[in-house]
């Protein structure tokens, strides 16, 4: 029997949760290809974990493609509620990249998949 890892810590099932990402591929044991589906632009990139605590905290930075890091965190409110939170960092290239940056698209893009995120996890929760 197979066991499955949270959702939290399985890169590959990002796609079902994240409507922004279309694509994550494992390149090695320790770095994932991604490909985002944004507005205007597709992006492409690959990230490797500079931290991971399991429960708590996952940071990543890329190592190909468009460069950024970032570092999603999660806070235990009680048995039946978290806080998660996500900061990133990355460097705007085009005019459609930095016109997301200077409209705040790009958060509420990100803003927009942690709360598919939410429901994805609430939903599996819900079903154990």
């Amino acid at each position: 029997m197979a066991v499955s890892r949270p959702l939290w810590a399985d890169v590959e099932r990002r796609p079902a949760s994240l409507r922004h990402v279309g694509r994550v591929d494992p390149v090695d044991a320790r770095t994932f290809a991604w490909q985002l589906s944004l507005p205007g632009v597709d992006e492409v990139f690959v990230a490797e974990p500079t931290e991971v605590v399991p429960e708590e905290r996952i940071a990543r930075r890329t190592t190909e493609g468009v460069r950024h890091a970032g570092v999603v965190t999660f806070h235990r409110l009680s048995d039946a509620e978290s806080r998660v939170t996500l900061r990133a960092e990355y460097e705007p290239k085009g005019l459609v990249e930095h016109l997301g940056a200077l409209t705040n698209l790009d958060a509420t893009l990100a803003d927009y998949d942690l709360g598919e995120f939410r429901r994805t996890a609430e939903h599996e929760a819900g079903h154990r």
